[in-house]
């Protein structure tokens, strides 16, 4: 049975009618389903690529944050490292800086004992230095060459301290030994009147046996130290008068007689040079003088190696 469909025109006032065979209708409903089909896909197919370039551009995003905060954290360890550099180099400095001080000291100390020139040998200045500017515009060091080389530098100033400690060491020593050994003369004023050894004795014309030496001088002046020590003995005593005797280092004594007086007592420390009595005859004594001996472990040595001052 045909299907009548009717169509209604109100801007031409006429009406008309299509007849449609069932068949027909059912293809074209067919067509219809199709069509809306084919739309709702097409639809769908958009609204997929829409949704994966929106995915896609969220991915590239993420993995751009993550790659600018990875390189974040390279700026920031390459920052920390450069400060540690530069704390090193900060070390290094301060460590030669320190050896440069203790090197000034060492070397002041050494021009006092050695005696030298101070105009010479200033430590508180420069060195002068000079030569020809060859240098190129691009041979700046760099931070690992400036190291090694304050590295190097280190190295020799500690060679140096330590080779001018033990000069500073050996100086102190002799200055030391002579300030504790016998060196010098017992008078500050005076000659030497009479030897070490076998003599015409002053007294009775024979041979004696003289155990030191002689000097005279005017009396009532010094007769002092020839080494720092300890008074041992300071009293009168048969032949020899007034005396004094010190005990030094290494086993040495010194024996002083013949004083008018003596200024120090048993007990007392004395230092080279310092005054302990005054120039006399007391005792055997055929006029003014001291009569000066050395002694070594408890022996009579000669005086004459020791009267130049060391």
């Amino acid at each position: 049975m045909p299907m009548r469909i009717l169509f209604l025109s109100e801007a031409r006032k006429c009406t008309g009618s299509i007849d449609i065979s069932i068949p027909r209708a059912a293809a074209l409903g067919g067509l219809a389903v199709v069509g809306l089909g084919t739309v709702m896909a097409w639809g769908a197919y958009l609204y997929g690529q829409q949704h994966a370039i929106a995915d896609s551009g969220g991915a590239t995003n993420v993995e751009m944050r993550a790659m600018l905060e990875a390189e974040r954290r390279e700026i920031a360890d390459a920052k920390a490292e450069q400060r540690a550099h530069l704390d090193a180099l900060a070390l290094k400095v301060a460590e030669l800086q320190a050896h440069l001080m203790r090197l000034d000291a060492l070397g002041d100390r050494l021009v006092e004992v050695g005696k030298l020139d101070r105009e010479e040998f200033d430590f508180s200045t420069q060195p002068p230095v000079g030569g020809v500017d060859d240098t190129a515009a691009d041979d700046s060091q760099t931070a690992v060459e400036l190291s090694a080389e304050m590295a190097q530098i280190a190295r020799t100033l500690a060679d140096r301290e330590q080779k001018l400690d033990a000069l500073e060491w050996l100086l102190m020593s002799r200055e030391v030994m002579a300030e504790v050994l016998p060196s010098g003369k017992p008078v500050k004023k005076g000659w030497l009147s009479s030897g070490f050894g076998k003599r015409t004795d002053p007294f009775n014309g024979k041979k004696s046996y003289h155990r030191g030496v002689d000097f005279a001088g005017k009396p009532g002046s010094d007769v002092v130290a020839v080494a720092s020590g300890v008074v041992t003995r300071a009293e009168r005593v048969p032949g020899y008068g007034n005396v004094v005797e010190i005990r030094h280092a290494d086993g040495y004594s010194t024996r002083y007689a013949h004083n008018k007086k003596n200024l120090v007592d048993e007990g007392d420390v004395v230092s080279k040079g310092h005054t302990i009595a005054l120039l006399g005859s007391t005792g055997r004594s055929s006029g003014p003088h001291v009569h000066f001996e050395v002694h070594r472990n408890g022996k009579v040595v000669n005086p004459a190696r020791f009267l130049r001052p060391r």
